[in-house]
């Protein structure tokens, strides 16, 4: 790989003006992270192989037709063109994507990815927009944790201190909720990273 500290806008204006290099370039320089972020929704390594390569000829077909004109925006660029065919992996197979559900039932792990801010941001507006209208059909208190724990990005520990119940509670609670909310975006047959 060439080592010259050549930006993405550099590097994708050489691939415009016919330097096939320059996009090998850019594909080692944010394989990892692209594919890591692909990875992280489908977990499933053949079918994140094949949204990556899909990413890349999305990529390379508006290059070539001239399209791009995000300049300097390259990997937010990117990430917002294999997120979207995670969607579309997901619409095509009519299922819901999967995510981890560890102890702190962090079904949202999309907003989550602090290495990944721009891109975080623009996923979260997009569950935002979705999961927003259906959070009312939830009972109060958990609602009330939801809120608190995706939106507010508060710890289980300030749930149960601003709530006045413990930490268990306020875990059931977020689990109960993240169950009736799956139940009803099933009901609503939205897939939950739109």
């Amino acid at each position: 790989m060439n080592k010259t500290p050549n930006s993405d806008a550099l590097l994708v204006s050489a691939y415009i003006n016919g330097d096939e290099s320059a996009l090998g370039e850019l594909v080692t320089r944010h394989k990892q992270r692209i594919y890591s972020f692909i990875y992280s929704k489908v977990y499933n390594r053949d079918v994140a192989e094949d949204v990556f390569q899909d990413t890349f000829i999305k990529v390379i077909k508006t290059l070539k037709k001239g399209k791009y004109n995000e300049e300097g925006k390259f990997l937010p660029w990117v990430m917002r063109i294999a997120h979207n065919l995670v969607i579309d992996h997901f619409r095509r197979n009519n299922r819901m994507p999967k995510f981890e559900n560890k102890d702190d039932f962090n079904i949202f792990s999309v907003l989550h990815d602090g290495s990944l801010n721009i891109e975080s941001k623009m996923i979260k507006s997009q569950v935002e927009n979705d999961v927003k209208n259906l959070i009312h059909e939830l009972p109060d208190d958990q609602r009330e944790v939801l809120i608190m724990r995706i939106y507010k990005d508060m710890s289980f520990k300030e749930i149960s201190e601003q709530t006045g119940v413990s930490i268990n509670t306020a875990l059931g609670r977020m689990r109960y909720a993240l169950i009736n909310l799956r139940k009803v975006i099933d009901r609503h047959n939205i897939v939950l990273t739109n």
